[in-house]
């Protein structure tokens, strides 16, 4: 094992780590340098595990029999050990999950290709049912991270996020994921809402999670029984996007009681996933 005792919070090498509060550096930094970082052993295993690449480990030393086997199985990445105080002053938070590890991100999946693998079996042969979700411009990293472990949870197939949407990626959103974003492909699709009419060659029947006029409810949905489908879910303030509303197959709103008028996106895309099953 390659492993470094820190000694002080300027220290160059553990730059990856610096101030990892700060949302705007991290948003700008972690995706231009082809990185991100996994918090916690757990996150780190399903990292490990889905083939993503360490380029360095960050903890304190009390960890280190617990992650001796990682560490043993990258002995050529850096393992940076420093005390509870030290690693608190690099980050900016209290480092109380065990450890973290900057990782290099995986190239994206091409489009195309997720939607053969969403629509086929481990044997490369159809499957019965696909399902896609589309995240449009969600701004929030943990909508994102707890839409996804719905999805990984419910059995979707793919996620897609649009060009504005939060990075999946993000530290928060890799979090609340509880490491799931790692286990459900998904890309970002750069022409939107454009990609929509790919989808539909594809077979997709594209519905709209959505308060607009002429929407049908979730359980006529459900009743349609489409093979390959596509649920796409807006913004957290607005919802969907009107240009977007006009490719929709259909607009789809689940009913609500008690003067509610919506749910949170975290929990409709839940709602969806487990109806459309």
């Amino acid at each position: 094992m390659t492993i470094h005792y820190l000694e002080s919070a300027a220290d160059p090498r553990v730059s990856d780590y610096t101030q990892l509060t700060d949302v705007h550096l991290r948003k700008i930094r972690e995706p231009a340098e082809g990185m991100y970082i996994a918090e916690s052993s757990r996150v780190l295993r399903r990292a490990l595990a889905a083939g993503h690449q360490p380029r360095s480990f960050f903890l304190a030393e009390k960890w280190l029999d617990d992650l001796q086997d990682i560490l043993g199985a990258y002995p050529h990445v850096p393992a940076f050990i420093g005390s509870a105080a030290l690693l608190e002053e690099i980050t900016g938070f209290h480092l109380h999950r065990g450890a973290m590890a900057a990782m290099q991100r995986p190239a994206p999946v091409p489009l195309p290709e997720l939607l053969v693998s969403a629509q086929e079996s481990e044997g490369g042969r159809a499957r019965g049912r696909s399902r896609i979700a589309i995240l449009e411009n969600l701004t929030d990293h943990t909508n994102v991270g707890a839409v996804f472990r719905s999805a990984a949870a419910i059995g979707v197939d793919g996620v897609l996020v649009t060009p504005q949407c939060a990075d999946p990626l993000y530290r928060r959103s890799i979090r609340v994921s509880m490491g799931t974003v790692f286990q459900v492909p998904w890309t970002r699709i750069e022409s939107w809402p454009a990609s929509l009419e790919q989808l539909k060659e594809a077979g997709y029947f594209v519905a709209g999670m959505s308060l607009g006029e002429g929407a049908i409810t979730l359980d006529e949905l459900v009743a349609q029984d489409h093979q390959s489908l596509v649920l796409v879910f807006g913004t957290e303030g607005d919802g969907l996007k009107p240009e977007t509303e006009r490719l929709l197959d259909a607009r789809v709103t689940i009913p609500m009681m008690n003067g509610v008028d919506s749910l949170n996106v975290a929990a409709s895309s839940a709602v969806a996933f487990y109806a459309t099953r």
